[in-house]
């Protein structure tokens, strides 16, 4: 105890430094964990409070579950959310990367300042922003797409009505959206990589693919690796704001656009069943933090792989 003590007084200008973030943990991570006891009751608001709510709701066990993977939603929610994000780890990082190496070819240090700033626009914008923009391209009457096709002598196409072409627009607007911040990190990296190597391989007669391929992108790769796990690690979380605003919330979508976010938010503001909508927040929060200890363990075995060879 004393040496624990002792310890305390020795770092407490550290201690005194991490407070305000380990407080701010406690009260806002922590401490709200405890409410997940709600997925396991039939939640009643009671007039004395929300504690006397959480402790007069009657049990029910795994029912709220039960609700959840029986009504059909849950195959259907999961498969759009891993799917989704599968699809923004792969092409995030292919774009991100190949975005980079591209700005570090310039030499230019203009335009590489000009093309970062114009690749960031788009992160700095509101979901609700991006949602109009969508619109006024894809808007059946007045949409710019649809009056390209008429003018063209074709159809004019209803989608927000057309499931098949969501998939496609959702996955091009959020790499749009962050191609700029995501490729921000490679770019320090790669900026970082120590030039005498590519001055050796020049000597050795090496092109520009080859430089890139056996210096830069190795270079890269154990960020490449820390960035995908913790990727992984919220493959059970989608961005709200993109698959909530940029759909319009259109319920003909719902089969291609909604994801566990977006089903717990309607679910919560359409039935109002607390005990339902925390049980697909715990749903994913366990599921998110299994596959990120499974990525985080396959990544260290790779590693250990790779250092015997």
């Amino acid at each position: 105890m004393k040496k624990f003590i002792k310890n305390i007084w020795r770092y407490k200008a550290l201690i005194l430094m991490a407070l305000p973030g380990a407080i701010w943990m406690i009260f806002f991570f922590y401490i709200p964990v405890l409410a997940n006891v709600v997925a396991f009751k039939q939640f009643r608001l009671d007039p004395n409070g929300f504690l006397a709510s959480l402790v007069n709701s009657p049990w029910v066990g795994f029912d709220n579950f039960k609700f959840l993977f029986q009504s059909g939603a849950a195959f259907t929610i999961t498969r759009n959310t891993v799917l989704y994000n599968v699809g923004f780890i792969v092409l995030n990082l292919i774009i991100a990367v190949t975005f980079a190496i591209i700005m570090s070819e310039l030499r230019n240090k203009r335009l590489v300042k000009l093309y970062q700033t114009m690749s960031l626009l788009p992160y700095f914008l509101s979901w609700v922003v991006i949602s109009y923009f969508v619109y006024a391209f894809l808007s059946q009457d007045k949409g710019i797409i649809n009056h390209w096709i008429t003018g063209h002598g074709g159809t004019a196409i209803q989608w927000y009505s057309e499931p098949k072409y969501w998939p496609f627009i959702i996955l091009f607007i959020g790499v749009w959206k962050g191609i700029g911040y995501n490729s921000i990190i490679y770019f320090a990296t790669v900026m970082g990589i120590d030039p005498t190597y590519y001055e050796a391989a020049m000597v050795d007669g090496a092109t520009k693919w080859q430089q890139i391929k056996n210096i830069t992108i190795p270079q890269m790769a154990p960020l490449m690796t820390i960035l995908t796990i913790l990727a992984v690690g919220n493959i059970f979380r989608a961005d709200f704001g993109l698959f909530y605003n940029v759909p319009q919330n259109s319920g003909a979508l719902y089969n291609v656009t909604q994801v566990l976010d977006t089903y717990i938010y309607n679910g919560l503001a359409s039935s109002g069943d607390l005990g339902m909508s925390t049980a697909a927040g715990l749903y994913q929060s366990i599921v998110g933090f299994i596959l990120l200890m499974i990525t985080n363990f396959i990544a260290r075995r790779v590693d250990e792989q790779s250092a015997l060879f």
